[in-house]
C-alpha cells in the first residue's frame, strides 16, 4: 500500500509541476496519450469485422482523425469496424470534443482530487471563462450541457429511424452515434451508406445541421447565450461576433453552393428542388467543420470545391468542436479592414472596442495557419503526384479538422497520411497552443525601441 501511495504521490507531483513549468505542453501531452490509447484499442483483432488486426497506420490514422473529431477516413467506417470499433471511435469523438485544454484539466483534477490554480487559467483560456472560482462547475457544466444537447438531438432521430423498419436497438445506436458525432462535429458514420439515403430528409438532417451548427459555436457562446437568450444586446462581445458571422458565413456558403451545384447531374440536378435547397443548406454547415456529406464530393465543380476551402479553412468557433482559424478571427480580420478604410484610428464593433493585440493574435493565426497549409500541400504534392485542388481540399480539410473528402485519403500513401494525421493534429489542439508548448519561456521585454512606421502596400 506504501508503494501504491508513493507511485500516486510521485505521479501527481509530475504532473503539478508539469502543469505549473508548462501547462500548454502537458495538455498536448495529455492529447497525444489519449490518441495511443485509442490506435491500441483500435488495432486489436476485435475491432474489426473481419476478425484480423488493422494496419498500424490505419489503426493510428483512424484513432487521430476520431479523437480530434475530423472525421476523415481511410477505411469504410461502417462496414470496416466491428460494434466494438465503432463504440471506441464514438468514446474517442466524445473525448475529443470536450477540449484538449478541459481534458488536462480533468486529468489533473482525477491525479489530484483538485482543480489548481494553473489548471483553472488552463480551461479559462480554454473556454474564455473569467471566474476562475467557477472553473471546476464551469467543467461539469461543459460535460453536461454537450450530453443534454447530444441526447435531444438523438431522441429527435429515434422515431425516424424506427419508421424506416430499424429495431429499438439499433435506432437508438444510429440515432446515438450521429447526434455526438454531429455536435461534436466529427462526421463520422456508422453505416456503409452514410446521410446519402438521406438527401431530401429533412426530418433527418435538420437536427443534424443544427447539432453540428449549435457544435461550431463554442461552449463560452453556447453558456452566454443560453443565460441571455431573451436579451441578445446583453451578449458578450465574442458571442454577437461568433453567431453574427457564423449566420453570414452559413447563408453565404449556401448560397454559392447551390449556384455551382444546382445543375450538376452528379450532385444536386437529380434532386427535387426541395431536395436541393435542403442539400444546399446541409453543403453551406458541413464545411464549417462538420464532414458530413449527402452528395458524393467528388463530383462537384471545382469552384465549390473553393468555396469549401474557404469555408473550412475559417471553421467555427472559438473553444469549440469545430477547427479552422475560427469565425472570430476572420471577423477581427474584417473590422480592422473596415477600420483601416475609414480612417478609424480603433477597431470597434457593437458598441465596444477590439484590443490591437486581439488583432495582432488574429495575424499570427492566419499566417500560421496559412504556412501550415501550404507546406503540407507542397509535401502531398511530392509524395501524392495528385492535382493541386485535390492536395488542396484534402489538407485544409484535415487542418481545419472538418472531414470532407474528395475520396481519395483511402489511396494515399503511408507518409501522406501521416502528414494528414500530424495536420490534424495541430488544428485540433490549435497552433498557439502548439507554440506555447513548443516555447522555452516567455520574453519580457524592459526597453521598448523607438517606434518608426515602414511603408506598407
Amino acid at each position: 500500500m506504501a508503494g501504491r501511495a508513493s507511485l500516486a504521490e510521485r505521479w501527481r507531483d509530475y504532473v503539478d509541476r508539469s502543469a505549473r513549468q508548462s501547462p500548454a505542453r502537458l495538455a498536448l501531452g495529455v492529447f497525444t496519450l489519449v490518441i495511443a490509447t485509442f490506435t491500441v484499442l483500435l488495432a486489436a483483432p476485435w475491432a474489426t469485422t473481419s476478425g484480423r488486426p488493422a494496419p498500424l497506420v490505419d489503426a493510428f490514422f483512424t484513432a487521430t482523425s476520431a479523437t480530434t473529431v475530423t472525421g476523415l477516413v481511410v477505411v469504410p467506417t461502417g462496414t470496416y469496424w466491428s460494434t466494438w470499433g465503432l463504440v471506441v471511435i464514438l468514446v474517442a469523438i466524445k473525448v475529443g470534443g470536450l477540449g484538449v485544454m478541459t481534458l488536462a484539466s480533468v486529468l489533473s483534477l482525477a491525479v489530484s482530487r483538485r482543480v489548481g490554480l494553473t489548471q483553472r487559467l488552463l480551461v479559462s483560456s480554454e473556454t474564455h471563462f473569467t471566474r476562475l472560482g467557477e472553473v471546476g462547475s464551469l467543467i461539469r457544466t461543459v460535460i453536461l450541457t454537450s450530453t443534454s444537447l447530444e441526447v435531444g438531438i438523438a431522441l429527435l432521430l429515434l422515431p425516424r429511424f424506427r419508421l424506416e423498419g430499424q429495431d429499438w436497438g439499433a435506432a437508438a445506436w444510429h440515432a446515438m452515434f450521429y447526434a455526438v458525432s454531429a455536435f461534436n462535429n466529427a462526421g463520422f458514420v456508422p453505416t456503409a451508406e452514410g446521410l446519402a439515403p438521406y438527401a431530401s430528409d429533412w426530418w433527418v438532417l435538420l437536427p443534424i445541421i443544427v447539432g453540428v451548427f449549435i457544435g461550431s459555436l463554442g461552449f463560452p457562446v453556447i453558456l452566454d447565450v443560453g443565460r441571455r437568450l431573451r436579451r441578445p444586446r446583453r451578449w458578450s462581445l465574442h458571442s454577437k461576433l461568433t453567431v453574427t458571422t457564423s449566420l453570414v458565413l452559413l447563408g453565404v456558403g449556401s448560397v454559392l453552393v447551390a449556384a455551382f451545384e444546382w445543375t450538376n447531374p452528379g450532385t444536386f440536378a437529380p434532386l427535387s428542388p426541395n431536395g436541393t435547397a435542403l442539400a444546399s443548406l446541409f453543403a453551406g454547415v458541413m464545411p464549417r467543420s462538420g464532414g458530413f456529406s449527402t452528395v458524393d464530393i467528388g463530383q462537384m465543380h471545382e469552384g465549390t470545391w473553393l468555396v469549401m476551402d474557404a469555408l473550412m479553412f475559417v471553421g467555427g468557433g472559438s473553444a469549440s468542436t469545430a477547427g479552422g482559424i475560427k469565425v472570430t478571427t476572420l471577423a477581427v480580420m474584417m473590422l480592422a479592414i473596415v477600420a483601416e478604410a475609414r480612417g478609424d484610428p480603433d477597431v470597434e464593433a457593437f458598441g465596444r472596442r477590439v484590443p490591437r493585440g486581439a488583432l495582432q493574435v488574429a495575424i499570427a493565426v492566419v499566417f500560421v495557419s496559412a504556412t501550415l497549409v501550404l507546406a503540407a500541400s507542397l509535401l502531398l504534392l511530392a509524395l501524392t503526384g495528385l492535382r493541386l485542388d485535390v492536395v488542396l481540399f484534402e489538407v485544409i480539410s484535415a487542418f481545419a479538422t472538418c472531414g470532407l473528402s474528395t475520396g481519395v485519403t483511402a489511396t494515399l500513401p503511408t507518409a501522406a497520411k501521416l502528414v494528414l494525421a500530424v495536420l490534424m493534429f495541430i488544428g485540433r489542439t490549435g497552433t498557439m497552443t502548439l507554440a506555447a508548448a513548443l516555447a522555452l519561456r516567455n520574453r519580457r521585454r524592459v526597453i521598448r525601441y523607438p517606434e518608426e512606421r515602414p511603408i506598407i502596400g
